[in-house]
């Protein structure tokens, strides 16, 4: 049995969720995939995949195996790449995940450049507002807001952001500027349903506390929150980057400042126990140029 190949292939079915599309993928038959799946597994004493005639899944053994296999395979692309002269430029696929709306506004820009300067890379974004979990889900980087409680995650930061009430200078000429959180309950204030709810955090004396804010506009998005904000409809809480431009051109206005939770570190993460490839090294580079470029401080 070629060790190098049944684990290229176990790495293909993994990734393709299918032995037809891994033997495809690797220009062999299915059949052959099947023996080598089975000689493998025999030669370890352990099933890597459970197997039904719909679908097929890792086991708990394969996905550690799966792991290993990843890292020493790319270990390998790194040598020969380095051996080879005409391997200067990186090339494979990158996974990267981010959350929906500042991935919209800031990592598609930069992966569309990134991909502009390497393109031999091919890269698939994948924008989810959830917390995702980069081993598990075969993601090679990620962009995450706030402070990481996976303690087996690498983390470089690129910036921070912090939330913050705003309101349109029609609406505070209408209706005055408050001076404390609570004068907040007697406004009408835009929500979303995706965030705090009908609870705005807000700092005093060295203490976080919640304020029970009403409206007459309710939200599942941001944009359209912001759109309403901006109309001179109400207060409205967004995260920094979501309404900078609008800040920066005097379209909206900063209250209650002094009252903000501290910011909140955006960070790319990667897996600590991974060798990186150097078309991940490359972009993780790429991206903390960009951001510091892209993301200044409102």
């Amino acid at each position: 049995m070629d060790r190098l190949k049944a684990m290229q292939a176990v790495v293909h079915i993994a990734d393709q969720g299918s032995l037809t599309a891994a033997a495809a993928t690797m220009n062999t038959s299915l059949p052959s995939m099947v023996r080598t799946l089975a000689a493998l597994e025999s030669h370890l004493g352990v099933r890597l995949f459970n197997r039904t005639t719909r679908s097929i899944s890792l086991t708990d053994e394969g996905r550690s195996y799966i792991e290993s296999c990843r890292s020493l395979l790319a270990t390998l692309q790194e040598v020969e790449a380095g051996l080879s002269s005409d391997a200067v430029e990186p090339s494979g696929l990158l996974t990267l995940t981010a959350p929906v709306q500042f991935g919209q506004m800031y990592i598609a820009p930069a992966v569309t450049g990134f991909v502009q300067r390497y393109n031999k890379v091919r890269i698939n974004l994948v924008l989810l507002d959830r917390v995702v979990n980069l081993v598990e889900e075969n993601i090679d980087v990620g962009i995450r807001i706030g402070a990481l409680e996976d303690s087996s995650l690498i983390a470089q930061p690129l910036g921070s952001v912090c939330r913050m009430v705003v309101a349109s200078p029609d609406y505070l000429a209408r209706h005055g500027e408050p001076q404390h959180p609570k004068e907040l309950l007697q406004t009408n204030c835009l929500r979303f349903s995706g965030g705090s709810g009908p609870w705005w955090t807000f700092h005093e004396n060295g203490k976080p506390f919640n304020v029970p804010v009403t409206g007459n506009l309710e939200f599942n998005q941001v944009a359209p929150t912001v759109d309403a904000c901006l109309a001179g409809l109400g207060f409205g809480m967004f995260i920094s980057y979501q309404v900078r431009e609008h800040i920066e051109q005097n379209r909206l206005q900063v209250v209650l400042e002094s009252f903000q939770l501290p910011h909140r570190p955006i960070n790319v993460i990667y897996p600590s126990g991974r060798l990186l490839p150097a078309r991940t090294k490359l972009f993780i580079k790429w991206i903390k140029n960009e951001m510091s470029a892209r993301l200044p401080d409102v």
